[in-house]
């Protein structure tokens, strides 16, 4: 499989993007996610291919362009539809599916058939699962920051608790990652690009 460059990326966002403003807030949030998971590959000796990492960093967010309309209007209600809109995009653009699949399956700890049967989620009824180590990587970071209006990172307690928001499963399985992949540290990313911690 041939991985993208960073620069075919970012030109493949620019092309999506409804708007400069949109690019901003999700090709940085791409990056850092990007800045995150590498952290948490060489803090841990992860043996994953970290090329392929990097462009799924880079990528995962990209089907949240299709929720803006055309005067810039942004679709809050239906986020959740970002991966499954991520993963279509990627496919229409002639991208393997190992590379589509960063879309749909990063989205909180992981979206099971049942989780959307039972919240009556506006997706197709399916598995959204990590299925390699390096899609498990991807959604761990991605947790570290949100999109919000100002753009913020978030310490573990603070996903934890957003997290058992979907249930108390959801948060045990994001508990389970920090065990394993350990927390990183986002005050230095963070001061880096201005953004608030939430602790």
């Amino acid at each position: 499989m041939q991985i993208p460059t960073d620069e075919e990326i970012r030109s493949l966002h620019l092309e999506h993007a409804p708007t400069r403003a949109a690019f901003d807030l999700v090709y940085t949030h791409c990056r850092i996610v990007c800045e995150l998971a590498e952290r948490v590959v060489r803090a841990n000796l992860l043996p994953v291919d970290v090329d392929l990492v990097r462009a799924g960093c880079l990528l995962h967010d990209i089907g949240v362009y299709r929720l803006f309309d055309g005067s810039g209007g942004f679709d809050r209600a239906r986020y959740v539809r970002h991966g499954v809109l991520g993963h279509g995009l990627l496919a229409e653009e002639g991208y393997p599916e190992a590379l589509c699949r960063f879309c749909s399956c990063h989205t909180g700890v992981g979206i099971t058939r049942d989780d959307v049967r039972l919240q009556d989620l506006p997706i197709p009824v399916d598995d959204y699962l990590p299925g390699t180590p390096e899609e498990e990587v991807v959604m761990y970071a991605d947790k570290f920051h949100s999109k919000t209006d100002p753009p913020v990172f978030l310490t573990a307690g603070a996903y934890t608790r957003k997290a058992d928001g979907f249930g108390p499963d959801k948060a045990a399985l994001f508990a389970a990652m920090v065990e394993r992949f350990g927390e990183p540290d986002v005050a230095e990313i963070a001061h880096g690009y201005g953004h608030a911690v939430l602790d």
